[in-house]
C-alpha cells in the first residue's frame, strides 16, 4: 500500500496526515500521540475512526497539525483519518464512518465581534436616562 495523504478541518485546526500500513503508530508533530494529547478523552476522539472500522494496529499515521485548541486539532485529526481509511477501502469503510458522523466537516466557528458591541451578541447597557 503507498502512503495516503488527507486533510482534515475543524474550527481554526487544520490536520495534514500521511498513512500507510504499519503497526499503529500516531506521531503528531514528531511527538508520539501520548505526548501530544495528554488527555485520555482526546485521544479517545483521534482513535474513533479506527475503533468503528475495527482497524486498530494497523496503519501508522504522521500528522502535521496546526492552529485552533487541543479540542478542534483532534476533531480534525479524526476527520482526516477517516478520509484516509476511505480511500484506502471505501466500499467497507464509508458506511461505518458515515453512520457515525465521522465523514462531516462540522461547520460551527466563532461569530465574529460586531462594531458597538463588546463581543458578538452582547450589548452595551441601555440607559433610558
Amino acid at each position: 500500500m503507498e502512503v495516503v495523504n488527507t486533510i482534515g478541518r475543524r474550527k481554526a485546526a487544520i490536520a495534514r496526515i500521511y498513512m500507510k500500513e504499519g503497526n499503529g503508530a500516531i506521531t503528531i508533530n514528531h511527538r508520539a500521540v501520548e505526548d501530544y494529547f495528554p488527555l485520555s478523552t482526546l485521544r479517545y476522539i483521534v482513535n474513533q475512526p479506527f475503533e468503528v472500522t475495527e482497524t486498530e494496529g494497523r496503519f501508522d499515521v504522521n500528522v502535521n497539525l496546526t492552529g485552533g485548541g487541543f479540542k478542534g486539532q483532534a476533531e480534525a485529526l479524526r476527520l482526516a483519518i477517516a478520509r484516509a481509511l476511505c480511500e484506502v477501502d471505501k466500499e467497507t469503510y464509508r458506511p461505518l464512518l458515515k453512520a457515525k458522523g465521522f465523514m462531516h466537516r462540522d461547520p460551527r466557528v466563532v461569530e465574529r465581534k460586531k462594531p458597538g458591541q463588546p463581543k458578538a451578541r452582547k450589548r452595551f447597557q441601555f440607559s433610558k436616562r
